[in-house]
């Protein structure tokens, strides 16, 4: 197995504002210190040229989006495009997270071509794949992660080792029910072995598990040989927690 540098990024939802992000940033900067671990931050798009300016002149710390359109420009009202994404130096976009498949309806294809899109603009999709409670219960969850991981291997084909995957089980988003380590890990590993079909550079890929990671359970979760970082959620908006995590990933 290569060495996978650990990728923790915060998923900071509809949450923050611009004195808030300020405080926030400020605290992430005075406490990353040079992490032996990648770290980003996706705030909302309305706040990314408030965090462009906030993480200037620092590396440690990356700036992501929570989505990117599919389209390259043109008559789509409140879409953004991962040009103009690429002008705020963002290096991360989240695509096909559960809330959006939930409650913007997006399939499998429109997350590929997401995934297609941030590529070509020089930018890492971080794609999300995730079964809810309802299909675990009916023991699909293999087939669930695979059919949508697999849509995005079909469309960015020899592209696959440049995009990161965050597993997310749906049913341990928001709620504090979390995967144990070792269901994660079954999980991560399904993925890493599909991933490996598609390319000879799969131990290159980095697969996060995305589901109520915290500061109290992110050390066993990190642990696993197949869990490559974390994408936070709650924990992210609070900068002792987000920090504990990195540190955790170290």
């Amino acid at each position: 197995m290569s060495e996978r540098r650990k990728l923790v990024a915060g998923n900071w939802k509809m949450n923050g504002g611009l004195a808030a992000n300020q405080a926030l940033v400020q605290a992430l900067r005075a406490g990353v210190g040079q992490p032996a671990c990648d770290v980003a931050v996706c705030p909302p798009p309305v706040y990314l040229a408030q965090l462009q300016q906030l993480l200037a002149g620092q590396a440690a710390i990356a700036l992501g989006a929570q989505d990117v359109s599919e389209h390259e420009g043109g008559a789509f009202t409140g879409d953004v495009s991962a040009a103009m994404l690429r002008d705020f130096g963002v290096r991360y976009a989240i695509v096909g997270h559960s809330e959006r498949r939930q409650y913007q309806g997006e399939t499998d294809l429109q997350v590929a071509t997401k995934a297609r899109r941030a590529l070509a603009a020089g930018i890492t999709p971080i794609v999300c794949v995730g079964e809810t409670l309802r299909e675990r219960e009916e023991g699909l969850t293999e087939f669930i992660v695979q059919r949508q991981l697999s849509a995005v291997i079909h469309l960015n084909g020899h592209c696959i080792s440049e995009i990161v995957v965050a597993y997310e089980p749906v049913w341990a988003i928001g709620t504090g029910k979390t995967a144990t380590p070792t269901e994660a890990q079954a999980v991560h590993a399904v993925l890493r072995t599909q991933l490996g079909a598609a390319t000879e550079q799969a131990d290159r890929v980095r697969i996060l598990y995305g589901g109520s990671m915290n500061a109290a359970n992110a050390a066993e979760l990190l642990a696993q040989p197949d869990i490559d970082g974390g994408l936070i959620g709650g924990a992210a908006l609070k900068a002792p927690d987000f920090l504990t995590i990195v540190g955790a990933a170290a």
